[in-house]
């Protein structure tokens, strides 16, 4: 499927500007000690800053552990810095696990891998890829850390698939108190049940041991189609398909509906497409048409009524994962019960058209199975999972506080790493086990040292 490139609007512009951006943060990388100048530290976007005491990589889980007592707190974990919530900024230390990092081992009778948590997942799916293996799903980001991206519940698609934390079968961790903990289902259980899901909270996460499945090659397929025909068939379409997602542009009445299952046919790339392009293209067509709605809605709907189905086939990280550098943004993003998710994004939509907010980025929706990590956003049951983003030189605020009261209002819990305005209080009702989580923060950090001004407000300490 294809349009005219110098349509302004495009199929790569929508997948690009929905599946997200890769890039890391612009911290700098050094190691601890007395600093006579400031360190600045920004996330991806651009929208968070701080100015640690330092900015330390470690060598080695060694060099790391001698000085987790010594480093002035609070101390916190960096991964790829594609976070836009406050997880990360410091006034203490911001530890980068970038030096520690790669396959540590692969057990082909529990068919279960190990990696330093510093490894990035495009490198996990590549260690894999070498022996055979595959992670069971990937996000649409494949920079982040792998310890990044299990803390914070990062996910991918797929009705019957979990996010990250749901396959992880073992993590250590280096405590504040400087020493190396193992946790799994039968050790330290109940270090593990938080440890899928930390925020950073327990220490520093070392090492993670995770399910693989077989090598497999997955055939992508996407195609235009009206929102309300989406919307009403998306049960039915998740279960059909291994990855089932479907991205909603604004003002058009039309979405992006993308498939992705397992095939043994040869690999077959796009090799026109440009998603840096396509997306200039998908903004213009906003800055052109912003101030006629009805407008946009007509030549979005003429410019894709043409286009068929297009597909493509690779290994299955290769297409489920964004490989491209391109448009930055912020983003927010609630996790919504299965039954509630349909008429919660109608309401998403109907809301932000009728206030005429100006955005030219798609709203992303997706399904995630649930787990029984204690702060995951899908324990309890099967959820959607619904993200907003808004690009980065806009302010992302007025386009949040008139969506973030509809995710609340169908019991919709927050992306640990996107924008909210929760508090303790409102975590504390969401999660069955918070009490839980808190008292094992609390036995290993009983000193506070993981805990930042933001983290204190989190966790209500």
């Amino acid at each position: 499927m294809k349009l005219n490139r110098r349509q302004v609007l495009t199929l790569g512009a929508i997948s690009a500007a929905a599946a997200g951006f890769t890039g890391t943060s612009r911290a700098i990388i050094g190691k601890a000690k007395a600093q006579t100048h400031a360190i600045e530290w920004r996330n991806w976007s651009g929208y968070l800053s701080a100015t640690p005491t330092d900015i330390y990589a470690p060598a080695d889980v060694d060099e790391l552990l001698a000085s987790m007592t010594t480093m002035p707190p609070p101390l916190r974990p960096v991964g790829a810095g594609h976070s836009f919530s406050n997880l990360v900024p410091t006034p203490g230390v911001i530890i980068s696990m970038d030096r520690i990092s790669g396959l540590v081992g692969y057990d082909p009778l529990t068919e279960r891998a190990r990696f330093r948590a510093g490894t990035r997942l495009y490198q996990v799916a590549q260690e894999l890829e070498a022996l055979g293996r595959a992670l069971p799903n990937m996000p649409d980001i494949n920079k982040q850390t792998f310890a990044g991206a299990v803390s914070t519940a990062t996910h991918g698609t797929g009705a019957e698939l979990t996010a990250l934390h749901g396959f992880v079968t073992g993590l250590t961790i280096a405590t504040p108190g400087g020493e190396l903990l193992a946790c799994s289902e039968t050790e330290n259980p109940e270090v593990f049940r938080a440890a899928q899901v930390s925020l950073g909270a327990l220490g520093i996460v070392t090492e993670i041991e995770t399910e693989t499945l077989p090598l497999h090659r997955l055939r992508k397929t996407q195609w235009f189609e009206p929102f309300e025909d989406v919307i009403a068939n998306a049960p039915d379409r998740a279960r059909d398909h291994r990855h089932w997602e479907f991205y909603y542009l604004p003002y058009t009445g039309m979405a992006l509906v993308i498939t992705n299952d397992e095939t043994e046919d040869p690999v077959w790339r796009d090799p026109e497409r440009n998603d840096n392009q396509d997306m200039a293209d998908l903004r213009m067509l906003e800055s052109l048409t912003w101030w006629a709605p009805p407008v946009r809605r007509f030549l979005s709907r003429r410019l894709m009524s043409d286009a068929g189905a297009s597909s493509e086939v690779d290994t299955y990280w290769k297409v489920l994962s964004s490989e491209q550098r391109a448009v930055r943004f912020n983003e927010m993003e609630y996790h919504v019960p299965v039954d509630a998710a349909q008429r919660c994004f109608r309401e998403v939509v109907e809301t932000v058209e009728r206030e005429g907010v100006r955005v030219f980025f798609p709203f992303e929706f997706r399904y995630i199975k649930s787990d029984d990590a204690w702060l995951s956003p899908f324990e309890g049951g099967d959820r959607c999972s619904i993200a907003i983003h808004r690009y980065f030189e806009e302010d992302p605020l007025p386009l949040q506080e008139i969506v973030e009261p509809i995710f609340l209002r169908h019991d919709g819990r927050p992306h640990w790493g996107k924008m909210n305005s929760r508090t303790a209080q409102d975590f504390a009702a969401m999660y069955p086990n918070w009490q839980d989580f808190l008292n094992v923060r609390g036995a290993l950090d009983p000193d506070g040292r993981m805990l930042t001004p933001y983290m204190r407000e989190v966790f209500g300490i």
